[in-house]
């Protein structure tokens, strides 16, 4: 897969000072006012998280020069790290100067706008390294609190995907939805049928009929776990779309609830479906979620072979499959290591689980080209030769 060139980003609609000062924590905007009274001085600022993350600042740096130039002011910022490297924990993203009266209360929405994107692109780098033979289908936009965590973490998952790319692996071949498909290259988002699809025609066959016959050129891929019966009904649907299935344009997607087995499954088949195809998976010590991920219930490794062996020996060799359904970093891995054959990952786990990871901190390091900052913080500053620079 080639790496794509970033999009055009949306400008910022959060720029007004009335929005900023509404926004912002409040000892920001008296330290404004006090600094105005006192006298201005510049001042440096340095960004970072304290954990290993990959470089996504563009969101939060599209906002502060859409800022600075609407307050008229000079920012001079220096990226310390392209976008989509990989940056450890502590290491300073990003170095920002100018005036403080115009910086001081930018510092709340400018982490905002940065710590999770960087976790988020972090994330979904290791999941497409993981499983670098299986495209990635981003499907975080029901899991998001509104529109601009929306893009926010499309963005990050088009970061992490593109980084994963440069080192060979598929990564994210599109989204869900039409808003943020831009971010990988595409004018509108991928998808076929929901749960709620289903339920309204009845069956699955005939949902999947009602689909081809709305858009009989796309190809179809269908949910089989609606009734409990994934092999059945994926079989079903592959016999009476047999030129689909030859062509590799029919997909079942595998979205098995928690709750239960995949259809024909219990613990001593889903360990007897390993040992016929990844024995070396399951004879080491597994930890419990790295056990429910290759033989429990939901979507194991176990059920997607299971539904790969019932594909071939029915004669659909060219059926694929979507796996979905808490795909984060460790399933992925445990899919690696199970060598389970998907083709597609549809996932919005790139979306950090730990929301206090994703806390960037800003911190002044110097005062009118004088070095200060508190005690603890002495890493920040600026270190010559020993820090990278960027434009």
């Amino acid at each position: 897969m080639p790496r794509r060139d970033a999009p055009a980003a949306t400008p910022p609609t959060d720029t007004s000072d009335a929005v900023i000062t509404a926004r912002t924590d409040s000892y920001f905007n008296r330290t404004k006012q006090i600094v105005a009274r006192f006298g201005d001085t510049r001042v440096t600022y340095a960004v970072f998280l304290r954990r290993p993350v990959v470089c996504a600042p563009r969101l939060m740096l599209d906002w502060l020069r859409a800022v600075a130039k609407a307050r008229g002011t000079d920012v001079h910022i220096e990226v310390m790290h392209e976008e989509g490297v990989w940056v450890g924990a502590g290491d300073p993203l990003l170095y920002i100067t100018g005036s403080l009266v115009a910086l001081s209360d930018l510092e709340t929405l400018l982490l905002q706008k940065l710590g999770a994107a960087c976790v988020a692109a972090h994330n979904a780098y290791q999941m497409c390294l993981e499983l670098p033979k299986v495209a990635f289908l981003a499907m975080e936009a029901r899991h998001c609190a509104g529109a601009e965590m929306q893009e926010m973490m499309a963005y990050a998952a088009s970061v992490g995907s593109r980084a994963a790319q440069a080192e060979g692996a598929k990564g994210f071949i599109g989204n869900a939805n039409d808003a943020t498909a831009h971010w990988f290259g595409q004018k509108s988002g991928y998808g076929t049928m929901p749960h709620a699809l289903i339920g309204y025609a009845g069956t699955t066959v005939r949902a999947a009929e009602m689909f081809h016959e709305t858009y009989p050129t796309e190809p179809l891929t269908v949910l089989v776990d609606y009734f409990g019966r994934e092999v059945t009904d994926g079989l079903a649907v592959a016999r009476r779309f047999p030129e689909l299935a030859a062509e590799g344009r029919l997909a079942v997607r595998l979205d098995t609830h928690g709750g239960r087995f995949l259809e024909g499954l219990d613990p001593a088949e889903s360990y007897a479906v390993l040992e016929r195809h990844a024995p070396g998976a399951i004879r080491r010590y597994r930890s419990e979620t790295e056990l429910r991920h290759l033989v429990g219930t939901g979507v194991s490794a176990a059920a997607i072979w299971k539904m790969r062996e019932e594909l071939d020996t029915a004669g659909f060799p060219k059926v694929r499959i979507v796996a979905s359904s808490g795909f984060g970093v460790g399933k992925c891995r445990v899919m690696a290591e199970a060598k389970a054959p998907i083709d597609v990952v549809g996932t919005g786990s790139f979306i950090p689980d730990a929301w206090s990871e994703t806390y960037a901190t800003a911190d002044i390091v110097d005062y009118d080209g004088t070095p200060r900052v508190k005690v603890g913080r002495e890493f920040l500053l600026r270190n010559g030769a020993r820090r990278r620079g960027g434009a």
